[in-house]
């Protein structure tokens, strides 16, 4: 798009890197957003210069046209921005390409390689070397360490990958040949046969995030298999993990093992549904610090009116609200509401008519309606879970996206004896951020499902 075009181009309202191109379409500038609307055109304020810096100001004035890649998920985002400030040097984002203290990830050179956080000051990259081990890989530097560090939590859940444990000492030299049985590894090696008892798992083994390297329980060629994922997905080729996921997946299943098979599925699931909750999470924190800043200006002397015109906080959240709504255990039927960016969609609304007949137990309703829900992949999921009720209904639905080996928040609305809304249990820092958002929800959620309790009931009667 030429550079009249900036304003009001038709970028996506969705995340995705972006570039600012010059003469013979150098890039100029990488850029990563959660909206590519919105970033794209905070450019062309007319206090650029003061918020972004002379740096910045020079480099829209010299580009002639800007192009956008857009992403599935804002993780996608951060991983292809650091590769393209690594790939192609931008002029402009110098402060990305030199600041020694920025993170790199490191994937070290070993038989169960770590996957590991190391400052770009420690790497010699001549030689790729690093302060204590050596690399195979490296991916960066990142300039946010926060949202590196939230980035490679959500990639440990779908990869579980091994840093600091490791493997059992005679286990490696048995490690081409072997089988497990009674917690024991046998070896079938041509040397005669041992038995080596297996390590005590590490805590990172104990909570699924370690694939049990320090057990024995994963092979060499398996846990290549998983580093090779990892390194597509740092390197932006998700299309190609998902190609290779699924053969393997057909694999298994055509040699009749369903565990493995399942448990692929459950892998291309998650990476087709990449939760970066915590993204979203770090961004809002970033806008809310600097409204805070803007207020501590206008109390002492600076009119920021101007400023505060360039500044919109996005929440850029999909929240999913759920209530039940019945007379007495009578026609029991259940609502789904959709918010996005703090309002309702409705073409995102569900209506669910209760078939297993629990009468006045909402929770096993409850139950039903969370079930029926996620055995729709077609629809995306959201970034946070909101309940109608307490604790109790805040489990029952954790309890249901564990069992699919899905990890996103949860929130539940309680209410008061006049059924109005007194506290909003969830993690702080997200019910802090979304509560209008929350409170809209759950409002919504429990005024559709009276509305559609209402339209049953009246046609039965």
């Amino acid at each position: 798009m030429r550079r009249q075009d900036f304003r009001n181009s038709q970028l996506p309202d969705a995340p995705g890197v972006y570039f600012f191109l010059g003469k013979n379409r150098k890039i100029l500038y990488v850029g990563r957003a959660t909206s590519l609307r919105d970033r794209v055109k905070s450019y062309f304020s007319a206090d650029l210069a003061e918020r972004r810096g002379p740096q910045i100001s020079d480099m829209v004035g010299r580009a002639l046209s800007v192009d956008f890649k857009k992403t599935n998920s804002v993780l996608e985002a951060i991983l292809l921005e650091a590769d393209l400030i690594k790939k192609f040097q931008p002029p402009y984002n110098v402060k990305e390409k030199d600041d020694k203290s920025f993170n790199c990830v490191v994937i070290t050179n070993e038989d169960f390689p770590r996957v590991l956080l190391v400052r770009k000051k420690d790497l010699d990259f001549s030689s790729l070397q690093t302060t204590n081990y050596k690399p195979q890989s490296v991916f960066g530097p990142f300039p946010h360490g926060s949202r590196l560090r939230a980035a490679l939590k959500i990639i440990r859940k779908i990869f579980p990958f091994r840093d600091r444990c490791n493997p059992p000492t005679l286990y490696s030299n048995v490690l081409k040949n072997t089988s497990m049985e009674n917690n024991m590894i046998i070896s079938k090696s041509n040397m005669s046969c041992s038995l080596v008892r297996k390590d005590k798992p590490c805590f990172n083994r104990q909570i699924g995030l370690c694939p049990g390297v320090c057990t024995g329980e994963i092979t060499k060629t398996d846990y290549a298999r998983t580093i090779r994922h990892i390194k597509f997905l740092f390197n932006g080729e998700k299309k190609q993990i998902l190609k290779n996921l699924e053969s393997e997946m057909k694999a298994a299943a055509e040699a009749r093992d369903f565990e493995r098979a399942g448990a692929i599925k459950k892998t291309l699931f998650a990476l087709r549904h990449i939760q970066d909750i915590a993204l979203l999470g770090s961004n809002a924190a970033d806008e809310r610090g600097l409204e805070r800043r803007l207020t501590r200006i206008e109390s002492t002397h600076l009119s920021s009116a101007s400023i505060r015109a360039t500044i919109r906080v996005h929440p850029h959240l999909r929240i999913e609200a759920y209530d039940i709504a019945h007379i007495s255990g009578t026609d029991v039927v259940g609502a789904m509401v959709l918010i996005e960016d703090g309002a309702p969609k409705k073409s995102g609304y569900r209506k669910f008519k209760i078939r297993g007949g629990f009468g006045n137990n909402d929770l096993t309703s409850l139950k039903e309606v969370i079930e029926r829900r996620l055995n729709h992949p077609e629809w995306p999921l959201p970034a946070l879970f909101v309940a109608d009720g307490g604790l109790a209904q805040q489990r029952i639905i954790e309890a249901a996206l564990k069992a699919r080996g899905l990890s996103i928040p949860v929130a539940a609305v309680v209410k008061n004896e006049r059924h109005r809304p007194e506290k909003v249990l969830g993690d702080e820092a997200l019910v802090r951020a979304h509560e209008k958002s929350i409170l809209l929800a759950n409002s919504e959620a429990h005024r559709f499902a009276i509305s559609f309790h209402r339209k049953v009931r009246d046609r039965i009667f």
